[in-house]
């Protein structure tokens, strides 16, 4: 490494890290010809599978990532979050992040970032040396900061995400054209603007591997007819890390990393039709389509992905469980959802866990009773209307897992053993020598 010195002052150690969105770890160690510059990295430096959060969804994940804390302190629990005092829900973006961000602290210390594509970041702060939100952004303009910035990437054909709607198709031909499409972009951008060289911490996410584990996972781990297109794909994913890691310098490392893992799916498991199923939720009249719409005595609801809810007298606006019943309503509900069978009966529960065992901060106010981590195979739904059975199949045959993210560290001294994402932000922060408050963190620097 090393192809140029850098362009601005030499203002300490730099890192460059890149998201491999939904990457498991057993998929880079099982394919070494596929991903030989991920296992390069690892025999240079450091790898393993890493824990993601609970729940282990992407909206949760990455703010927990790039801030080192629990939803209880970022405020945000999935895709999907509720108001607090009121059955209104929303999509969590970036200024719903409650908590400091890896990048503000690195600004903070009189240094520059540059951060492109990260989930959950729109709109562009402007308080960073340049940003492109990923994931939930409307357009590319207007998730650009600077406006240069955005006129810079459409040159490139850049986009913010992949068209997952064609992942629905039978045939996946379309849709994977569509991935490598919008993988290459993303690699020319990047790769532009690492050149800049005017950084000290570079932060982008390929998240298109996500999108494709989603469609295609399956088809990996059975062999299935998408097989070979699936690890082609992730040769290119690699060749292009490679290549990134090849144009930074010594005073740079370089780290890579997943927010969660992935498997098969086998099961869509629609937790508010089990739930009214066996008396614990009812509606209000026949049209019904969201959380507003349950009705006086629904003792429990939940929310993507495994979000249990008590319906509870004062917190929720129309609670029906008395908060004197709290404890053995909920211990009710722990005991039910332990029971729930598949279809070829096995549980659905891998674990159960509680709000007070996973969430803690100034944000915990709508954080989910009992949070469900299901058995590999069930990916569990909510959904508000009467349309579907329990269990049913979707167009995806793949889900995320909690275990078996994935972790590289271009550096040997860090050491990746009983690690989660909370664990990343202090990380990069000491191999930038960026001083930090160690309380500030749920996790832990492995250097």
């Amino acid at each position: 490494m090393g192809l140029f010195d850098r362009l601005r002052g030499d203002d300490g150690p730099r890192v460059a890290f890149i998201g491999i969105d939904g990457v498991p770890y057993s998929l880079v160690a099982d394919n070494p010809d596929v991903f030989e510059n991920l296992n390069a990295i690892e025999a240079a430096g450091s790898g393993g599978a890493i824990d993601s959060i609970v729940p282990p969804e992407s909206s949760a994940c990455w703010p927990s990532l790039t801030t080192g804390v629990n939803p209880g302190e970022t405020g945000v629990y999935g895709f999907q979050d509720r108001e607090v005092g009121s059955y209104d829900t929303y999509v969590p973006m970036g200024r719903d992040v409650q908590a400091t961000r890896v990048w503000d602290r690195v600004t903070d210390a009189g240094r520059d970032a540059t951060v492109m594509n990260v989930p959950v970041t729109f709109p562009p702060q402007r308080n960073v040396q340049r940003m492109v939100s990923g994931f939930l952004s409307p357009d590319v303009e207007k998730a650009s900061y600077p406006d240069a910035l955005g006129s810079s990437l459409d040159s490139l054909d850049y986009r913010i995400d992949v068209n997952a709607k064609l992942g629905h198709q039978d045939d996946k031909s379309e849709f994977m054209a569509d991935a490598h499409e919008t993988l290459d972009a993303r690699y020319e951008a990047f790769s532009q603007y690492l050149a800049e060289n005017d950084w000290d911490l570079f932060f982008g996410v390929f998240m298109t591997t996500d999108r494709v584990n989603h469609f295609l996972f399956k088809d990996y781990e059975e062999n299935g007819e998408n097989h070979d297109e699936f690890l082609s794909f992730y040769k290119k994913v690699d060749e292009y890390i490679g290549k990134l890691r090849e144009q930074l310098d010594d005073d740079t490392t370089l780290v890579v990393a997943s927010d969660h893992g992935f498997t098969s799916e086998d099961w869509e498991v629609h937790c508010n039709t089990w739930l009214r199923e066996e008396g614990w939720l009812d509606f209000d009249g026949d049209d019904h389509s969201e959380l507003g719409d349950i009705s006086d005595d629904t003792r429990a609801y939940s929310l993507i992905p495994g979000r249990f809810y008590i319906n509870l007298e004062g917190r929720e606006p129309r609670g029906s469980v008395p908060e004197s019943e709290y404890e053995a309503t909920r211990e009710e509900l722990r005991e039910l959802i332990e029971g729930l069978e598949g279809p070829d009966g096995e549980p659905v529960a891998q674990r159960i866990v509680k709000n007070e065992d996973a969430f803690r901060g100034e944000h915990d106010a709508i954080a989910p009773d009992l949070t469900v981590i299901p058995n590999h195979g069930f990916d569990l739904k909510s959904g508000f209307k009467d349309d579907t059975d329990v269990f049913d199949h979707g167009p995806r045959n793949g889900m995320h897992s909690f275990e078996n993210a994935c972790l590289f560290v271009d550096d040997p001294s860090a050491h990746i053993d009983g690690v989660d994402l909370f664990d990343i932000a202090p990380t990069l922060l000491d191999l930038m020598d960026v001083e930090y408050d160690r309380s500030a963190f749920d996790g832990a620097s492995l250097v």
